[in-house]
């Protein structure tokens, strides 16, 4: 009798690969309890991807949606028994699958629809307002976190993914045709009063908001929104980013070693 681990790869093995070599003799009736499990899998797991991707089947067609699903779940199973979390590779899965090479903005649209489900999903936390502020002495302003509520996410895409969204959202009959040649967008998604809501950002706000978000300091945040607008204002960027109930901590980065000559 084999040690539960390699017990447990060999299931899975026969689950995922259908190589049920490493089973014989062990499981009673394999093929057909193994085809239950295995068809059970494979189903729940693809709605569970349907659920959170629903314009992207809708692009795709739902024939197509559950084959892309299928290759998902075979080659990237939950790491995690939380279902609300199971998805988040899929945008980049399409981004490589090779059936969905003449659809360039597909993956994109995955990524929008992942941040607007993980929005809708996160913890509460409560906004801080701007007074949190008030304690941070000026010489440690450069080195202020702002950590953002975490239902927030960004997402900058050379294609008009909103448009494309809310086509494949209505009836039939509201899709309207959509220019791909129109431009890309820059994203914000986030979630206020329970509703998940989703607005374009210009790109200095857009650079600034999303170095946050990805860990940056006060100052990194400032540097990358002047590469994109020189005449970024910072004082009213943070004062919109509290009015907008974004940030939801406040904390200072170590300072910098200093150098040694």
């Amino acid at each position: 009798m084999p040690a539960l681990a390699e017990l447990q790869a060999a299931f899975r093995r026969a689950l995922l690969e259908e190589d049920e070599s490493a089973l014989a003799g062990l499981v009673e009736e394999g093929g057909a309890r193994l085809d239950i499990h295995r068809n059970n899998l494979f189903a729940s797991l693809g709605a569970v991807l349907a659920e959170s991707f629903p314009a992207v089947c809708r692009l795709v067609d739902a024939r197509f949606f559950a084959y892309a699903a299928h290759e998902f779940v075979r080659r990237h199973p939950p790491r995690r028994a939380v279902l609300a979390e199971y998805g988040e590779g899929f945008a980049d899965f399409l981004a490589e699958f090779p059936p969905c090479r003449d659809l360039a903005y597909l993956a994109d649209v995955a990524r929008l629809e992942w941040l607007m489900a993980r929005a809708a999903t996160a913890a509460d936390a409560a906004p801080l307002a701007a007074e949190a502020l008030a304690g941070v002495a000026p010489a440690d302003t450069p080195r202020l976190l702002l950590r953002l509520h975490p239902a927030w996410g960004f997402l900058a895409s050379p294609w008009p993914v909103d448009r494309i969204w809310r086509a494949n959202r209505g009836a039939a009959s509201d899709m309207a045709p959509i220019d791909l040649a129109q431009g890309g967008v820059r994203l914000e998604i986030g979630r206020s009063d329970n509703e998940v809501a989703m607005r374009a950002l210009d790109a200095p706000a857009f650079a600034f908001r999303a170095a946050l978000a990805q860990g940056g300091t006060l100052e990194e945040a400032a540097i990358a929104a002047l590469i994109a607008d020189p005449e970024f204002d910072l004082a009213a960027a943070l004062a919109r980013l509290f009015h907008d109930g974004a940030v939801a901590g406040v904390a200072l980065a170590p300072p910098a070693a200093e150098t040694v000559p």
